[in-house]
């Protein structure tokens, strides 16, 4: 079952992102990657997650900045993860309850990328830039907050795209989400972040 830390952060060393896109001949900078971020204002996509006990989850996740996402699990998962108002909830469909464990989105690294504007440039941010092939790798977290952990994004280019993250909490544990295709510029309905909506939904 899918828990806060799994969603917190969760992952494995061994997750690996398969790429043949040819070598780039140079990472893509700060400021490029801040730009496509704030320019992703909707997207859904297939992702892969890999948690720290090795186990492997698949789904869809919507996004809808700022500050809204979604995670549907496919089955045998029966969890729901909903990003928005500033809270991260995990409805958990195996237990009677209606309502979510929620925390706020402030405390977990996935709230860099889903901010109003993104500044990667922004001082003490990045820890880690670096080019590896035909990826570029950024590893970010709140400087002013960097006991709650950080986030590695992976970049290719032409055009750039993000294909995959890996957050890490503040005790190390890792969650490795490997994203496929980006749809982007759907018209997605605000009631699929809306947790409230949710829970009455589920007779809360």
């Amino acid at each position: 079952m899918l828990n806060r830390r799994h969603f917190l952060a969760s992952g494995t060393a061994a997750a690996t992102l398969a790429l043949t896109a040819p070598a780039q001949a140079a990472k893509i900078s700060l400021g490029s990657l801040s730009s496509y971020l704030n320019q992703l204002q909707t997207a859904v996509a297939d992702f892969t997650q890999i948690n720290d006990d090795g186990t492997i989850a698949t789904g869809k996740i919507y996004i809808k900045r700022p500050g809204r996402c979604r995670f549907d699990y496919n089955p045998p998962e029966q969890t729901l993860v909903m990003v928005g108002g500033g809270q991260v909830a995990i409805f958990d469909g195996k237990s009677n309850r209606a309502a979510p464990e929620q925390y706020p989105l402030s405390r977990t690294p996935l709230s860099i990328i889903l901010e109003r504007n993104v500044d990667l440039a922004r001082r003490n941010m990045v820890v880690g830039h670096r080019q590896d092939g035909p990826k570029t790798i950024v590893v970010a977290q709140d400087p002013e907050n960097p006991n709650y952990g950080s986030i590695e994004l992976v970049f290719t280019d032409g055009p750039i795209e993000l294909r995959q993250w890996i957050i890490t909490d503040g005790s190390g544990s890792k969650t490795t989400v490997v994203l496929g295709d980006l749809a982007k510029g759907a018209n997605l309905p605000s009631t699929l972040f809306n947790i409230p909506y949710e829970v009455g939904q589920r007779g809360g």
